[in-house]
C-alpha cells in the first residue's frame, strides 16, 4: 500500500533565495547621507520628498558623468554609493526607482569607452562604479515589481559582462580584490534579477549568464563561490532548460567537492544548488549520484550548519525516491542515526526535513527495521503533537513506512503509538488518511508472531507496557483473537485495572477500550437488537383480550374486571403456573385481586400474553418493566428494556443502572454499561461518577466474560 499521492502534494521545495547583500565589513560603516538624516527628522510627506530630491540629485550626476576623468569617477562612485545606501532601506526603493535611478545605475554597470581615457591612461576607480551599481541594482531587485523595470532597462547583458571580467585577473594584472567584488556584486544581482520570475531566469541564460558563474564556482575568493553558486541556485529552481545548461557546463564536479568544503557558506550553496538541480528531474538525480555525491551529502548531516543539515536531509529525501536500491544505499552509508538526531532538534526544519527523509527511507522493509532499532520511533511519534502541519504530516508518513514492518509492531504499540495516532489532532485531511492507514497495516499484522509476543508482553512486561498492549489490542485484534487476549491472558484485568485507576486520563483509556472491545464481540447484547418475533401459534389472540367468552378466571384491578383463561396464563409464565397449579389460594378463585399494579399496565401485560406483541411507550415502560419482573414474563420485559434504554441520558444513567439492578433488567443493565463506556468523559465531572464506576465493574467483567466465551470465540488463530 502506498500513499505515494498524498505524499507528493506534500514535497518540501527548494526556492531559489533572495541574496540580503550585506557589505563586507572591510568596507566601513555605513554612511548617512545628508538626505536621510533630514529625512529623519521630517514627517512622512516631507521625507519622502527630501528622499526623491537626493535621488533626482545623483540620477543627474550619474548621468553627466560617463567619462574616465578622475572627477567624474569619483562623483560617480560616490552618487552609486548613496543610492545603494539608500537602497539598503527596503521603505524607499520605491522611491529610488520613481527617481529615475535605474537607467543610470544600469548605465554605470559598463565601463566608459576608452576614448574617454585621459592622456595619463589611468582608469581611476576601475571596477569601484560598476560594483556600487551592481550592489544597488541588487538591492532594487528585492521588490519583485522592480525585477522587470531593471532588465527592460538592459542589466542583464553588463552583469554577464561583468562576471566575465574574472578572466582579465590573469590576463593583465587587474586589481584582483576589486574585480572580485564587482563579480560577487554582479552574481547577488542576478540572483535577486531571477528570484521566483521565470522570464528572467531564462533571459539570464539567453544572456549567456550560466557559464562564467559555473566558471566561478572554481574561484579562489569563497564570496565569489557563495555568490556564483546563490545564483546557479536561483536559476536552477523550476527551470529544466537552466538546469539541463548547469550541468551540461560540468558543474557537478565542482559543486561536490563544494559539499566537503570546510567551509559552512560553501556547502549550504552547494547543496542548495544541486537540490534544485534534482528537484522533479530524475535524469539529473542519476548523474549526481553518479558524480559521487551521496556520500558528502550524508556528511552534511552533521555540519555545524543547521541550513545545510536540512538541505542535505532534504536532498536524501529525494534521492531515496529514485530506486530502493539507493533507498538501501543511503542507511547503509550512516544517515539514519544522523537523521534520527535531528528530529529532536529545536529547529523545527531541520525536523521537517528529517522526517521527511526518514519516511522515503522507510518504504523499504529493512529500512523501516534499522530506523526503529536505532530509536527512530519516539521520536517520530512526538512530531505527531507539533502544530506545524508539513512536519506532522512528514512524521505520519516514516510510521505509516515503519508500521509495515512485523518486526517493529510490538515496539510500536509497546512504547504507546497506538494511543499517540488515536488521540492526535491533526491539522491537514491527508494526514488523517495516513494515520487511519497506518492504524489499518498495524491491525492487519496482529496475528502469529507479531500475536504471539504482544501476549507475551502482557504477561512479562511492566505494568505500563502490560496496558499498553491491552489497549491497542482491543482496538486492533481479530474478534477470532478476543478470548486468547481478554480472558486467557487476562487482558480484560488490565482494562479493568485501567477502569480502576486514579489517573482520569487511564480510565478514559479503559473505557474507550473496552466499548471498542464490546462493539467487536461477535454476540450482540439483547438490547443491541430488536427484540425476537414472538411464535404465533403459542398466543390466543387478540380477540381474547378481556372478553368474557369463555373466560375461567377474573382479576379485579382498581376496581374493575378483567376477563382471562387460565390455560393461555398457564402457558405464559410460570409465576401463573405457580399461581393456578401450586398451593396459593388463587388456585380456585374465581376473582383474583391485584392490588399493585395499574389498570393500564396490567392491560398491556395481559395484551402481551395474548398476543406475543405489544407497543411500549416511555411513559409506561418502568411500571410495565416491573409488572413483567414481578409475573416473570422475559419477553415483555426485554421490550420494556428496549425502550427504557433509548432513554438513557448523562442525567439519569445512575437511576437507570439502578433500576436495571431492582428488577434483574440483564439487557437494560448492559445497555447502561455500554452508555457509560461511551460517554465516559462526559460522565466523568457528574456526581458520584468514582463510586458509579467501582459499583459497575463486577458487571462490566462478568459482562466481557460472558460475550467473549461465546462458542463462536474459540477458534482462536493461536
Amino acid at each position: 500500500m502506498e500513499l505515494k499521492k498524498h505524499q507528493d502534494q506534500r514535497l518540501p521545495e527548494r526556492k531559489g533565495q533572495k541574496r540580503k547583500l550585506e557589505e563586507e565589513i572591510e568596507e566601513g560603516k555605513r554612511e548617512i547621507s545628508a538626505a536621510e538624516a533630514a529625512a529623519a527628522a521630517a514627517p512622512y510627506g516631507e521625507a519622502r520628498r527630501v528622499i526623491l530630491n537626493e535621488v533626482c540629485a545623483q540620477v543627474n550626476i550619474l548621468n553627466s558623468t560617463f567619462s574616465w576623468h578622475e572627477t567624474h569617477r569619483g562623483a560617480a562612485k560616490r552618487a552609486t554609493h548613496i543610492l545603494a545606501e539608500l537602497a539598503k532601506n527596503e521603505e524607499v526603493v520605491n522611491v529610488i526607482v520613481e527617481g529615475g535611478a535605474v537607467p543610470a545605475l544600469v548605465k554605470h554597470l559598463e565601463a566608459p569607452p576608452s576614448s574617454e581615457i585621459d592622456h595619463n591612461n589611468s582608469k581611476p576607480f576601475e571596477h569601484e562604479v560598476e560594483k556600487e551599481s551592481a550592489f544597488a541594482l541588487g538591492l532594487l531587485a528585492v521588490k519583485p515589481e522592480h525585477q522587470q523595470i531593471i532588465v527592460d532597462a538592459g542589466a542583464l547583458s553588463h552583469l554577464v559582462s561583468l562576471l566575465k571580467r574574472q578572466r582579465d585577473v590573469h590576463r593583465d594584472g587587474s586589481n584582483s580584490r576589486a574585480v572580485n567584488s564587482v563579480i560577487r556584486r554582479a552574481a547577488d544581482a542576478i540572483t535577486n534579477l531571477a528570484h521566483e520570475n521565470s522570464s528572467i531566469k531564462t533571459r539570464v541564460r539567453m544572456e549567456g549568464g550560466i557559464p562564467p558563474l559555473v566558471e566561478l564556482l572554481e574561484f579562489t575568493d569563497t564570496k565569489v563561490q557563495r555568490a556564483a553558486a546563490g545564483a546557479l541556485r536561483t536559476l536552477a529552481f523550476k527551470n529544466d532548460d537552466n538546469k539541463n545548461q548547469i550541468v551540461e557546463c560540468y558543474a557537478l564536479p565542482t559543486l561536490i567537492l563544494m559539499l566537503r568544503s570546510d567551509d559552512a557558506a560553501i556547502h549550504y550553496e552547494a547543496v542548495g544548488v544541486i537540490g534544485n538541480l534534482v528537484h522533479s528531474s530524475p535524469n539529473i538525480k542519476r548523474e549526481v549520484l553518479a558524480a559521487g555525491a551521496l556520500q558528502p551529502v550524508i556528511g552534511l548531516l552533521s555540519s555545524c550548519c543547521s541550513e545545510s543539515q536540512r538541505e542535505a536531509a532534504l536532498l536524501l529525501g529525494q534521492f531515496a525516491a529514485t530506486d530502493s536500491d539507493c533507498k538501501v544505499h543511503i542507511v547503509q552509508r550512516g544517515a539514519v542515526r544522523p537523521l534520527i538526531e535531528m528530529l529532536q532538534s529545536p529547529d523545527v526544519q531541520l525536523r521537517e526535513m528529517s522526517a521527511f527523509a526518514l519516511g522515503r527511507l522507510a518504504q523499504d522493509t529493512h529500512n523501516q527495521a534499522g530506523i526503529a532499532h536505532n530509536g527512530g520511533l519516539v521520536p517520530l511519534l512526538k512530531l505527531l503533537d507539533s502544530k506545524n502541519g508539513s512536519l506532522q504530516h512528514n512524521a505520519a508518513f516514516a510510521l505509516y513506512g515503519l508500521a509495515d514492518n512485523e518486526d517493529n509492531v510490538s515496539d510500536f504499540i509497546s512504547v504507546g503509538g497506538v494511543q499517540k495516532l488515536q488521540d492526535g489532532e491533526f491539522i491537514v485531511q491527508a494526514t488523517k488518511d495516513c494515520v487511519a492507514k497506518t492504524l489499518k497495516r498495524l491491525e492487519e499484522k496482529i496475528h502469529g508472531r507479531v500475536l504471539n509476543h504482544l501476549l507475551y508482553l502482557m504477561r512479562v512486561a511492566e505494568k505500563a507496557v502490560q496496558r499498553r498492549v491491552a489497549l491497542a489490542l482491543a482496538h486492533l485484534c481479530s474478534p477470532d483473537d478476543q478470548r486468547a487476549i481478554f480472558i486467557d491472558n487476562c487482558g480484560l484485568d488490565l482494562l479493568l485495572g485501567l477502569l480502576g485507576s486514579s489517573s482520569l486520563k487511564q480510565q478514559l483509556d479503559g473505557a474507550i477500550a473496552l466499548y471498542r472491545l464490546a462493539n467487536k464481540a461477535t454476540t450482540l447484547s439483547p438490547v443491541d437488537a430488536a427484540p425476537p418475533s414472538p411464535t404465533p401459534q403459542v398466543y390466543l389472540g387478540e380477540q381474547y383480550v378481556n372478553n368474557p367468552t369463555l373466560s375461567d378466571v377474573t382479576f379485579l384491578v382498581e376496581g374493575r374486571r378483567f376477563y382471562a383463561h387460565r390455560i393461555c396464563l398457564l402457558a405464559s409464565s410460570d409465576a401463573f403456573r405457580a399461581m393456578f397449579d401450586g398451593g396459593y389460594r388463587e388456585k380456585d378463585a374465581r376473582d383474583i385481586e391485584i392490588p399493585n399494579i395499574r389498570w393500564e399496565v396490567f392491560e398491556l401485560m395481559m395484551r402481551f400474553i395474548y398476543t406475543g406483541s405489544v407497543d411500549v411507550t416511555l411513559i409506561i415502560a418502568q411500571d410495565l418493566l416491573r409488572a413483567a419482573d414481578q409475573y416473570l414474563l422475559e419477553g415483555l420485559k426485554r421490550l420494556c428494556e428496549y425502550t427504557i434504554a433509548g432513554d438513557i441520558t448523562l442525567e439519569n444513567i445512575g437511576s437507570m443502572y439502578e433500576l436495571s439492578e431492582a428488577f434483574h433488567a440483564i439487557s437494560l443493565r448492559h445497555r447502561c454499561i455500554l452508555f457509560i463506556l461511551e460517554q465516559f468523559d462526559k460522565l466523568s465531572d457528574k456526581p458520584r461518577h468514582a463510586q458509579l464506576i467501582q459499583h459497575i465493574i463486577p458487571e462490566i467483567r462478568n459482562y466481557f466474560e460472558k460475550a467473549l466465551t461465546n462458542p463462536h470465540q474459540h477458534n482462536s488463530r493461536l
